[in-house]
């Protein structure tokens, strides 16, 4: 295994997918280097040509640019320590299909907080919130994380979404931990110094801000 890659990660301050790939990278404790794009501007022609997709993030190695947060994260487990993906293949496909729940529920949380309309807020706080109950119903008895005491790449891909739904809490009248095991898991997630060190150390401000220019109904009425 090569420690000796040039990483660079390419992504938006307020972005929860890049979140997800930097949190691996801090946990590991892999040098790289951010380049952070501004969302909604025209995006540079050298960022178009590694992103086909014209997203972030994209983790850029030696040159050679891989696409996809869920992608990027199954690289990082593969060639740098320790490893956050259960050896087990059973409990590794299980906890891969419910990183895609994670996911979901970022889209969940996204048009929540831009919704213009109490309906469209309700709608996806709602579904957001049925989301946490299913989520919750999977996790382990065993304290803290998905699959107990093992902090795995399943809850990566969950961290961002909790940090989002603390920062929603604190500054509005909203509670997402209505199920106590979601609450620990919540809790032990934002503790962890990779989650802490994985966004700018302004991410509440930049997060407020993002809210305030999607001028939607929670920001104009909660």
């Amino acid at each position: 295994m090569s420690h000796a890659n040039k990483l660079q990660l390419v992504s938006f301050k307020v972005c929860p997918f890049a979140q997800r790939a930097a949190i691996a990278l801090q946990e590991k404790q892999v040098a790289y280097e951010t380049e952070y794009l501004i969302p909604g501007e025209e995006q540079p022609d050298w960022f178009k040509s590694i992103s086909p997709l014209g997203k972030v993030p994209v983790l850029v190695v030696n040159g050679t640019p891989v696409f996809e947060s869920a992608v990027i994260l199954e690289y990082l487990d593969e060639v740098y320590a320790p490893q956050l993906h259960p050896a087990d293949p059973l409990a590794k496909a299980r906890q891969r299909a419910w990183m895609e729940m994670a996911s979901e529920l970022f889209g969940k949380q996204y048009q929540m907080v831009t919704a213009k309309e109490q309906a469209g807020f309700e709608t996806a706080h709602k579904e957001l919130q049925a989301g946490l109950e299913q989520v919750a119903a999977a996790l382990s008895t065993e304290l803290p994380f998905f699959n107990g005491e093992t902090f795995a790449l399943v809850d990566v891909a969950f961290a961002p979404l909790f940090v989002r739904l603390n920062l929603l809490e604190q500054a509005f009248n909203l509670n997402f931990n209505t199920h106590p095991r979601i609450s620990t898991w919540s809790q032990a997630l934002l503790a962890k110094a990779s989650v802490q060190n994985s966004v700018v150390s302004n991410f509440e401000e930049v997060f407020m801000l993002f809210l305030k220019k999607s001028d939607g109904y929670l920001v104009n009425n909660l």
